[in-house]
């Protein structure tokens, strides 16, 4: 079992930036992509940032360019810096993480708001 605690959400104005950190514990040798999704109200769920154990990373065009994940492998943790906030990324994000694309561990969730 992996465990994933996340935090650093909040309420932003347009424009804003905020960064999220996800601290993963427990059996991660299992483990070697971690990521985030959100989910808004209304919408279907979104990956919107991935990185493997080796660095390598990816984003969707919605985020491209404003979003940045990274990882400190000695501490466990994937960080998410989100520059240039717009109302749309209001969401609740997920830290998540697990072999190539297949996310078995899922955090509790960190609301992030953006005002307009």
């Amino acid at each position: 079992q992996v465990h994933l605690v996340e935090s650093g959400g909040g309420l932003v104005q347009t424009g804003g930036s905020l960064r999220l950190s996800c601290a993963a514990s427990g059996s991660i040798f299992s483990i070697n992509t971690m990521g985030w999704y959100r989910q808004a109200p209304g919408k279907q769920r979104e990956l919107v940032a991935s990185i493997t154990s080796g660095g390598s990373t990816n984003y969707p065009d919605s985020v491209k360019g404003r979003f940045t994940i990274s990882r400190d492998n000695a501490k466990n943790t994937v960080y998410l810096q989100m520059n240039s906030l717009k109302p749309e990324d209001t969401a609740v994000y997920y830290c998540v993480a697990g072999w190539d694309s297949t996310y078995n561990y899922w955090g509790q969730g960190t609301q992030v708001t953006v005002s307009s």
